[in-house]
């Protein structure tokens, strides 16, 4: 099993030393082949009080979809997330992973593929079909993940880059990435002028001036907008 567990994970790239896959099969779900690797997640110690002293109590069984490169076949993974009592503080737990959100049915490394195919010029339709996820999951990605990205925001990289992405109803969002590492800053939920200087200007002017160059296309609208926030062009 040792093998196999080391083989899978290879083969998915995934790291958790706490996920052990034991076997994997085929099974037809919404009129797709789809493979399943079945794995359980182990808790290792209380998240209260990391007393590793624990008492198992069940499983609970939730299918993830994961990363495929062949849309028409994809991929799951039946985890079996341990439930535990621990010893110590009497706290109940169930074993939770960084490879998905709590109480999530998709996998993280798909949503940053989902987030990474919405800078590109393409429509959402296509995005869910590639990665066997509903539009509004794509949608929900993109919205979930504008917040954070705000709310890390505490500086700007010296170069960036302003471009858009096409959403549901082909409605048009602001995008900005890191000039050099094409790290994304900051998606806005449209593209509109007062939308994206409110959230420029959230940083201090002396964040701004730091800001060297900025990459653009042909859309003067945009570069109306980086003259008018001091410190880009300038």
């Amino acid at each position: 099993m040792t093998s196999l567990n080391h083989c899978i994970k290879f083969q998915l790239n995934i790291t958790d030393p706490n996920l052990l896959f034991s076997n994997y099969y085929e099974k037809l779900c919404h009129h797709k082949q789809t493979k399943v690797y079945v794995a359980e997640l182990v808790q290792p110690a209380c998240p209260v009080c990391h007393s590793s002293t624990l008492k198992h109590n069940g499983h609970y069984v939730a299918k993830v979809r994961y990363l495929t490169s062949n849309a028409s076949q994809p991929v799951l993974l039946e985890l079996h997330k341990q439930r535990v009592i621990c010893c110590s503080c009497g706290k109940r737990s169930m074993a939770q992973t960084d490879l998905v959100g709590k109480s999530c049915r998709i996998s993280n490394a798909s949503k940053l593929k989902v987030l990474t195919a919405l800078t590109t010029d393409r429509s959402m339709t296509s995005i869910a079909q590639e990665n066997n996820v509903s539009t509004n999951t794509v949608q929900r990605v993109l919205d979930s993940l504008d917040t954070p990205f705000r709310a890390q925001a505490t500086t700007l990289p010296e170069h960036l880059a302003f471009d858009e992405v096409r959403g549901v109803g082909h409605k048009l969002h602001f995008i900005c990435l890191d000039g050099d590492n094409h790290r994304i800053i900051t998606i806005l939920s449209d593209r509109f002028k007062k939308s994206i200087v409110k959230y420029f200007e959230q940083f201090p002017i002396t964040i701004r001036k730091k800001v060297k160059t900025v990459s653009l296309d042909l859309n003067a609208y945009y570069q109306a907008i980086a003259v008018q926030l001091k410190g880009f062009l300038y």
